[in-house]
């Protein structure tokens, strides 16, 4: 493997989580969910972040599939934007 090789894996990780959600869109009235696993990789943050902002009750809305927690796409978007900072040239009143 060469020097580029860890990041070729995350490249690869991240067609193939594109690729699943692209072929999930097609489906009438379904969301695309996403594992813990694919959301930690989405925002760039440690898996453990995740489940610490689940424990303190931060982070998108979770929806339980057995034992296995999923979030929808539409759920992280709406949590991102909550997320977004007031513009700087902006103050917060």
């Amino acid at each position: 493997m060469d020097c580029f090789g860890t990041a070729r894996v995350h490249l690869d990780n991240a067609a193939h989580l594109r690729d699943m959600t692209t072929q999930l869109r097609t489906v009438p009235g379904l969301d695309p969910l996403l594992s813990m696993e694919n959301l930690a990789e989405y925002l760039g943050v440690p898996i453990a972040t995740i489940y610490d902002w689940r424990v303190d009750g931060k982070g998108p809305r979770g929806i339980r599939v057995g034992r296995h927690v999923k979030f929808t796409t539409g759920d992280v978007l709406a949590w991102i934007e909550t997320q977004r900072e007031v513009r700087p040239d902006q103050k917060r009143r």
